[in-house]
């Protein structure tokens, strides 16, 4: 995956959520400011690393919450699922799927953005697991 966006009705509050949840920081493209398209700068992702990203304004109405995955659902390596998860939920996400254990492959959980999309963070197993 070389690319992806995260469409959002709010730009601003999209920043703080994904900034506050993977430390991202996020970069206006001159002459794209009536999409909102904010490039995506973070650990593995935008400039040399092979991954680049955006935020931009959803085009349409976000589906409703609790709705079944709206699209695709990007799930990030984290450190710490459980602290990222709890971050979400303190800080206007909902939750989507509780942290959970997966043998050989590590705790994930997804949680809600409050505009519509799922966003899932996984701690992989260590090599005990």
């Amino acid at each position: 995956m070389p690319h992806f966006e995260i469409h959002v009705q709010d730009v601003e509050a999209a920043k703080s959520f994904y900034g506050g949840l993977f430390g991202w920081q996020f970069e206006a493209i001159p002459g794209l400011e009536e999409a909102g398209y904010h490039m995506i700068q973070g650990d593995g992702i935008g400039g040399a690393n092979g991954l680049t990203a955006a935020l931009m304004l959803r085009a349409d109405s976000p589906p409703d919450a609790g709705s079944p995955i709206r699209g695709g659902t990007m799930t990030f390596e984290v450190a710490d699922c459980d602290a990222r998860y709890d971050w979400a939920l303190a800080h206007g996400g909902a939750e989507a799927l509780p942290p959970t254990d997966y043998p050989g492959i590590g705790r994930c959980a997804c949680v809600e953005d409050g505009q519509g999309n799922v966003v899932g963070m996984m701690t992989p197993a260590g090599e005990d697991n």
